[in-house]
């Protein structure tokens, strides 16, 4: 795949990020059904996609498994964005698992703070310019107070893995957002789990390690800490024991792909009551090779938006005194490069003076132009001939491109030219000036 491609590839996916669209995932069977509501959201995509954020309209709802828990019971909640806030914005499909979604779901009310929730690595394939299907993500919380929690949605990122690692964040602009259910919890004199993980840096490429800091366990006892895909364990963990404290510093190596955050327990098998997590962790790439390794690094430097010509003299066709009428001839070519690779495109105009000879002068308005224009193999942008026009002193459009997520390319600009002679005009050399114009 060409350079070009992967650039042009990269921009889209900070479109598409930007839409915060994955794969249809419906909740959890268990989850109780959550009042639907719409929140503005302000999405950033990107930098390498060219294009500004995003401000739209988000629709989500936030379910739970257990909506009268006692204090002490662990509570699952699912945040599924309904609509994200925008569409694939452009005409390239894209792919299948390709974006893993993770977000925050606010507590307010008997119980303040936020729960970490993920969602697995799987969307369906977009096409190009379609809707974006619904995502959920999961977590969970444990009930610390008697009384009503109310559970809005909040922040949530889309991590994109197609060809470039690329993050889109989007958050609530003015948090917080609606309340979308309610947990009514009761004093059942239970035994309130208060274990608690964090995980840094909540990223990395498969092999690599992070540091997971536990506090709140049960003093030297058999902790496990191990990834998460969504749903359960994976195969990466490591088991060791708590400090006298009931504090831990690990650092687990996660490999698996499907990874989407990390756990730690106590006891030989996942236990949300006798451990803590899940927190978010997303793996950014293939394993490492074994062996000594080198980090290449290059750049693409931007360039310069020029043009250039031909030729600097037109010679239009003779007429006749007595009879005039078309002068014609045809317009030296201009090469345009636009070699910037931004987001912006290009203008190119003309205008003409008089055409003034030993006996008067012919009027800058007799004369028109039919523009052509070619678009050099590879380049992102399409080169648009202008209208078919009377040039004239005030000027008109010869060629152009559209503004774009990533535009660029090298483009050739032709045009027939007329100039209409009045029948008398006296015999003689006539010439005027025509002058380009690139912006």
């Amino acid at each position: 795949m060409s350079n070009r491609r992967r650039r042009r590839m990269a921009a889209v996916l900070g479109a598409v990020a930007l839409a915060a669209g994955t794969g249809a995932l419906a909740a959890p069977a268990h989850a109780l059904a959550a009042t639907p509501v719409d929140f503005a959201t302000h999405c950033v995509p990107p930098a390498i996609a060219g294009i500004p954020p995003i401000d739209g309209t988000t629709n989500a709802t936030v379910a739970v498994d257990n909506a009268s828990p006692k204090v002490g019971d662990k509570v699952t909640v699912t945040y599924t964005v309904n609509k994200p806030a925008a569409s694939n914005p452009v005409d390239i499909a894209l792919p299948a698992d390709i974006m893993t979604p993770t977000g925050k779901v606010v507590l307010a009310g008997a119980q303040s703070g936020t729960v970490d929730v993920t969602g697995p690595k799987k969307n369906d394939p977009v096409p190009g310019k379609g809707a974006f299907p619904a995502f959920s993500m999961s977590g969970s919380f444990t009930a610390t107070k008697a009384g009503a929690i109310t559970l809005s949605p909040g922040d949530y990122n889309i991590h994109t893995s197609y060809i470039m690692e690329l993050d889109t964040p989007c958050t609530v602009t003015n948090p917080p957002a609606p309340v979308s259910g309610t947990v009514d919890v009761t004093d059942g004199g239970g035994q309130v789990n208060e274990r608690a993980i964090t995980a840094d840096p909540a990223s990395g490429n498969a092999g690599e390690r992070t540091t997971v800091t536990g506090s709140k366990f049960t003093p030297n006892a058999d902790v496990t800490v191990a990834g998460w895909n969504g749903t359960a364990t994976t195969a990466d963990k490591i088991t060791f024991k708590s400090d006298a404290n009931g504090a831990f510093t690990a650092r687990p190596k996660i490999t698996d792909p499907a990874t989407t955050g990390i756990v730690a327990y106590e006891g030989a098998s996942w236990d949300p009551a006798a451990g803590a997590g899940p927190v978010a962790y997303t793996v950014t790439g293939t394993p490492p090779p074994a062996g000594p390794s080198q980090k290449l690094t290059t750049a693409v430097n931007a360039g310069t938006l020029s043009m250039s010509q031909a030729g600097d003299s037109v010679g239009l066709g003779a007429v006749d005194f007595g009879r005039g009428g078309a002068s014609t001839g045809a317009l030296n070519t201009v090469t345009v490069q636009d070699f910037r690779g931004g987001p912006a495109g290009w203008s190119l105009t003309g205008k003409v003076t008089d055409f003034t000879g030993p006996g008067g002068s012919i009027d800058a308005g007799g004369l028109s132009w039919t523009p052509a224009c070619a678009t050099k193999a590879g380049s992102p942008s399409v080169c648009v001939a202008g209208s078919a026009t009377t040039v004239g002193g005030a000027g008109a459009t010869l060629a152009s491109t559209p503004n774009g997520a990533l535009t660029g390319g090298e483009f050739s600009v032709d045009a027939k030219l007329s100039l209409d002679v009045p029948a008398f005009t006296p015999p003689g050399a006539y010439s005027g000036v025509l002058t380009l114009t690139l912006t």
